[in-house]
């Protein structure tokens, strides 16, 4: 959970609403129109507006998961560093930029305020007097508050908003949130009132979803989860279902090729290179095209490593490629990226893609010829072969596949069973409750 020095960059921009425009003769129509003009105000309810503060230190996943999760379920959401800078240097080596910094909003008005964790981020969240005011603020008036990970009981607790209330944290803060009066639970996801917490990153889409449901309703709530492809059982052991079985091998630590492009899935991408850096596997992250830096589906801004042109030069353990429906075509138009791909297989290495890339970047340029795979539901159709599709994660020989942000870390964890063994990507689903 400590930061490490950044070798990514990744910044969040806010969705804003739609602004309506009509010409003289419909205004003053909907003025005549009573029922017109109602219709159309309703229709022109508020957005549910949403704040995440992030600092030096913030878990990237969790953040990056509740920025997405909130953003498909139509808030406006606000990423605020409590730093004095919007730069921020979260763990793994992972750099956010945010919107805005927090000294600029202490004035604005959210319906709900989330918390990331991770450390030192959770420390530096608790620290910041300006972001208590607004939280104890926003506690006061009755509107939403929420805190995942070390914050529960860093932030939320320390400042006096638990006592009397049932919560739940990462576990090794267990006993620090118990002695902030709170009453500590060991559920994934805890609703007390208006607060609601959560665990840590493998618990963090069950955590965005509740508040979709708490901000928009349950209607909602399961229009955004159906397209996540979450885990049905969330908290047993992952699994993985492996055909033709063969052992991946490297020279010493693993050297993997995660590429990213404008419209890349921005879950799956981060997810897949925060477990494999926890695993200590060297990771590079390569942009398609002239610019390091990539907009994701969910308009998180993302900075490469390096250039595929340079990445090219270098030889991968594995090459990984995220879903995302703009960041599949991309890949699929890159030349350079198919051929690595192909020399790829050729030498038998490991490849492998989830979501969106299967279908759209593997199976027309023949990279799945004779195997079998898996991927998005609903683009499995683009499969010539869909006989393991309902399979989460599916390897087989050096290919491995997968279906979607829900299924993202089990895909990473499986990679890091197939380079390190079952004993370590065990342990690390257990730090991270997947």
């Amino acid at each position: 959970m400590a930061a490490s020095s950044c070798h990514r960059y990744f910044s969040v921009t806010p969705l804003f609403c739609t602004k309506l425009h009509f010409s003289t003769s419909r205004r003053t129509s909907l003025l005549v129109n009573r029922r017109s003009f109602s219709i159309s105000a309703t229709m022109a309810s508020p957005t549910k507006k949403v704040l995440i503060p992030v600092a030096h230190g913030t878990e990237p996943f969790e953040a990056v998961v509740m920025i997405d999760v909130l953003r498909r379920a139509g808030a406006d959401v606000t990423v605020a560093s409590v730093e004095n800078q919007v730069g921020v240097d979260a763990c793994h080596g992972i750099k956010m930029v945010a919107d805005t910094l927090l000294s600029d909003i202490t004035d604005s008005v959210f319906d709900l305020i989330m918390l990331p964790g991770g450390l030192p981020g959770g420390e530096t969240l608790k620290n910041c007097k300006p972001l208590e005011n607004m939280v104890k603020k926003q506690d006061t008036d009755g509107r939403l508050n929420a805190a995942i990970c070390c914050a529960p009981a860093l932030a939320l607790g320390t400042w006096g908003l638990l006592e009397g209330k049932k919560a739940t944290c990462y576990p090794v803060f267990m006993e620090k949130l118990g002695a902030t009066c709170a009453t500590a639970v060991e559920s994934r996801v805890e609703i007390d009132g208006r607060i609601v917490t959560s665990r840590g990153p493998g618990t963090t889409m069950e955590f965005s979803v509740t508040l979709v449901d708490q901000l928009f309703g349950k209607e909602k709530a399961a229009e955004v989860s159906a397209p996540l492809v979450m885990r049905p059982n969330p908290g047993d052991d992952y699994t993985i279902t492996e055909l033709n079985q063969i052992k991946w091998s490297c020279e010493s630590t693993p050297q993997i090729l995660v590429p990213i492009a404008d419209g890349s899935e921005e879950m799956e991408a981060v997810a897949i290179i925060d477990v494999l850096r926890r695993a200590k596997a060297n990771v590079v992250v390569a942009a398609l095209g002239n610019s390091l830096e990539v907009v994701a589906s969910r308009k998180v801004k993302l900075v490469a490593d390096v250039l595929l042109d340079e990445a090219e030069k270098s030889s991968y353990d594995l090459i990984v490629l995220p879903g995302g429906l703009g960041g599949a075509e991309a890949f699929a138009s890159s030349e350079k990226l198919v051929n690595m791909l192909k020399k790829q297989a050729e030498s038998n290495k490991p490849y492998g893609a989830i979501c969106a890339s299967p279908p759209l970047v593997f199976e027309p340029h023949g990279l799945l010829k004779g195997k079998k795979a898996t991927a998005y539901p609903a683009m499995c159709n683009k499969l010539s072969d869909q006989s393991h599709i309902e399979h989460r994660v599916l390897v087989d020989g050096n290919l491995i596949t997968s279906r979607g942000p829900g299924t993202s870390l089990e895909f990473a964890l499986a990679i890091v069973e197939k380079f390190y063994g079952r004993e370590k990507g065990l342990q690390l689903a257990k730090a991270t409750l997947v």
